[in-house]
């Protein structure tokens, strides 16, 4: 089961408890995450169910490829990170 960790800066946001969920793709591993974690879902993700502009995510040190349908694949020993994104001159 892939394990699901928040940096701390979104504990204001979100319940940023690391938590361990089955899924093969990014999508079932989030939908998993947002049965225990409702408040979530609109935080990472916008109203057409994709990745928010302001969130990044990452599988094992790679960032995220599919942020539109969340189809990346994840190995059962896999780590999600998922940060806000940084912006700013």
């Amino acid at each position: 089961m892939a394990r699901v960790v928040f940096t701390r800066n979104l504990q204001r946001y979100v319940d940023t408890t690391p938590r361990t969920l089955p899924g093969a793709s990014v999508r079932e591993v989030l939908g998993r995450l947002f049965e225990q974690l409702p408040a979530a879902r609109s935080y990472l993700l916008d109203d057409q169910g994709a990745v928010r502009k302001h969130v990044v995510l990452f599988i094992n040190g790679a960032q995220l490829e599919d942020r539109v349908g969340l189809s990346d694949p994840v190995a059962d020993d896999a780590e999600i990170y998922v940060m806000q994104a940084l912006s700013g001159g």
